[in-house]
């Protein structure tokens, strides 16, 4: 779904509900957008279709896409270099595989976070997919700041929504916290993996060159197919629970 059906989503719900605590632009409002007849309650407990629509969908479904697009994506950059004066290599341009996989880190994170952001909140206002109502809200200031909840007591007089700058400014840090969580978990050990599956060249060379195929298409592909995996139902999660907090301490709805 393109960045741009986020704009679908009530701008006063969006905007002021994402602002963090401390924050003069807060407004109480959520993201499910007003005037649906088919929005749920949310749910006591973990659901059967809660655990799929995370683990399922949102989770091996998504890593099917994006290993799926990935793979791609590397067999037209790399099958049609020539290795002897393009080689492909571990760290040095102009092929760096670790640099690839950081870029993979940074755009599929993005782009995934507002996918969700768009998703999740279409199937909240639709009725496809119950808030999780069973996490307990937290209450240090700091927890609530990074989940996007007012501070306790909220503040008063209610505040006016905030610009939508400051409000992507916020969706940009919180992808990026995930994104410094994935580079240590996934794109350290990768690099130390592919050290095992290049070549070293002779005449002291001290980095691990690839062959066009099929070494650098299946790491691309893995990498952001475990990727997808790792961060999506996260992602997913962070806005189920979110909304079910909203909804159960009596978030207005217009």
């Amino acid at each position: 779904m393109p960045f741009w059906r986020v704009e679908e989503i009530d701008e006063k719900a969006l905007v002021g509900d994402a602002s963090p605590p401390g924050n003069a632009g807060y407004d109480t409002d959520g993201d499910v957008e007003a005037g649906t007849t088919r929005e749920k309650e949310p749910t006591d407990r973990f659901t059967a279709h809660q655990i799929f629509y995370v683990f399922g969908p949102h989770g091996i479904g998504a890593m099917v896409l994006s290993g799926g697009i990935n793979f791609a994506i590397a067999y037209g950059m790399y099958t049609t270099q020539d290795i002897k004066t393009h080689p492909i290599r571990l760290f040095q341009l102009p092929n760096t595989l670790a640099g690839d996989a950081v870029v993979t880190l940074v755009i599929q994170t993005l782009m995934t976070w507002f996918i969700e952001l768009a998703l999740v909140g279409r199937d909240l206002r639709t009725g496809g997919v119950r808030p999780i109502g069973s996490v307990r809200e937290p209450i240090r200031p700091w927890l609530r700041s990074l989940m996007l909840l007012p501070p306790l007591p909220p503040s008063k007089p209610p505040a006016r929504p905030r610009r939508r700058g400051a409000y992507l400014a916020d969706q940009l840090i919180r992808a990026g916290l995930i994104f410094v969580v994935a580079f240590f978990l996934l794109w350290l050990p990768a690099v130390g993996i592919l050290t095992a599956i290049g070549e070293r060249k002779a005449g002291g060379d001290w980095d691990w060159y690839f062959q066009r195929q099929w070494a650098p298409e299946i790491f691309k592909g893995v990498f952001g197919g475990v990727l997808a995996l790792l961060t999506t139902p996260i992602m997913a999660s962070f806005w189920l629970v979110r909304e079910g907090w909203r909804l159960k301490r009596g978030g207005a709805r217009h």
